[in-house]
């Protein structure tokens, strides 16, 4: 029902077409440092391996300018999540949450080849995800903290953050399920001929789902732009994926779709195969993308990580796959700026993060009355809420 729901607004209001802001709360760059828009051209870490399709070519165009702002977005979103990992030990955030330090390549380098215009929806994990769509970072620690100035009144909490005005239909809690409705709002936006596409993101945990079989089969059926982003951290909670995956070549399960495999640690990697996968997914339909990713932390704030992988393995991802690194060595290498240039930006960011944590603390607590708001959609359920949705009758038995 809930699907049918969304499907049936979204076929009925038309989306604005709005011009892109910028990712995140811009922060000035340091003296010195280059802000040239002139091309460059990189080689991605690794060949692009591809399933039924001509992957694209490695060479990859990027900037100063671009390679700053990927350093200053990703950077804020591992200081973000760091942040939280510590309030959740305060007992401020409370219930779930999943953090997303070591992915955040995924999340930057997709917004890097997508507009606003296109869909987005993700799983549980989606803090970033909502950052990068451009979500205030006060309101994101108000929606972890449960107040009532967070993004989604503080009633979703960490695993449902939503920014509708960017078109980021949000966080999912049930494993796999974002993926059904994510090719639903694609066949909206085929129906409509608008010319966007919906990245459709889920986990190697939730690769084996049904659902998302089933979704994909329709999908490709009618050629709907869809892109399925397999973000692949390699641990469905602590399940290895060669113990959960008869095939984990996740690029490749697709079977009768095309499929690309792609170093999600690489963010010019990432930029390069979502910008193919949307003029591919335009013309043609479908394509799926698996992101070869990792977690620093465990599956959510109640898992150590630690149990099911070594330490060594962790720190190692960490020195040889770091994509904020990788980020950082190639604006040393082209003397784009300089190493204290940089950790000046890093120190920015920290003043930043905690000045929205302590915004987002001053925040109140949402009123009781919010627990009858946004149950029904209009003209549903009145014979027990009022249409203004916050008076309640009394139902006689």
């Amino acid at each position: 029902m809930a699907a049918a729901i969304l499907l049936r607004r979204l076929t009925r209001t038309p989306t604005p077409r709005v011009a892109p802001p910028p990712q995140l709360p811009c922060l000035l760059p340091a003296r010195g440092v280059s802000d040239s828009t002139a091309a460059i051209t990189v080689d991605t870490s690794a060949p692009f391996q591809s399933h039924i399709v001509d992957p694209p070519p490695r060479a990859v165009r990027t900037s100063a300018r671009e390679l700053l702002s990927f350093f200053r977005d990703m950077a804020l979103m591992r200081r973000a999540e760091i942040a939280a990992d510590s309030l959740y030990k305060a007992k401020l955030i409370r219930g779930f949450c999943h953090l997303y330090d070591g992915q955040e390549a995924v999340a930057v380098g997709m917004e890097a080849a997508a507009t606003r215009a296109d869909a987005l929806i993700t799983a549980y994990r989606d803090h970033c995800a909502y950052l990068a769509r451009g979500g205030d970072l006060a309101a994101a620690f108000a929606e972890l903290m449960g107040r009532r100035d967070g993004c989604s009144r503080g009633k979703g909490g960490s695993m449902h953050l939503y920014k509708r005005d960017a078109n980021f239909f949000g966080g999912h809690g049930i494993v796999g399920a974002q993926v059904p409705l994510g090719c639903g709002i694609a066949f909206a936006q085929r129906y409509r001929k608008e010319g966007t596409v919906t990245f459709d993101l889920y986990g190697d945990g939730a690769a084996n789902q049904g659902q998302l079989f089933e979704a994909l089969n329709m999908a490709a059926l009618w050629k709907l732009p869809v892109i399925l982003v397999c973000e692949n951290n390699h641990y469905g909670m602590g399940t290895a994926e060669w113990r959960a995956s008869k095939n984990p070549a996740y690029y490749k399960r697709g079977d009768y779709v095309p499929g690309l495999k792609v170093d999600g640690m690489d963010v010019l990697a990432v930029k390069q195969a979502c910008k193919f996968a949307k003029e591919h997914a335009l013309e043609n339909g479908p394509i799926i993308l698996e992101m070869d990713t990792y977690r620093y932390h465990g599956h959510s704030m109640s898992d150590p990580g630690s149990t099911y992988r070594t330490r060594n393995e962790i720190a190692g991802i960490r020195q040889e796959r770091d994509p904020i690194e990788r980020v950082r060595k190639l604006i040393l290498s082209h003397d784009f700026a300089t190493a204290q240039e940089l950790k000046d930006m890093e120190k920015e960011i920290r003043k930043q993060v905690d000045a929205a944590i302590a915004k987002a603390k001053e925040s109140p607590m949402p009123d009781p009355s919010e627990l009858f708001t946004n149950v029904y959609v209009n003209d549903c359920g009145l014979e027990s809420f009022g249409v203004d949705r916050k008076v309640v009758r009394t139902v006689l038995p």
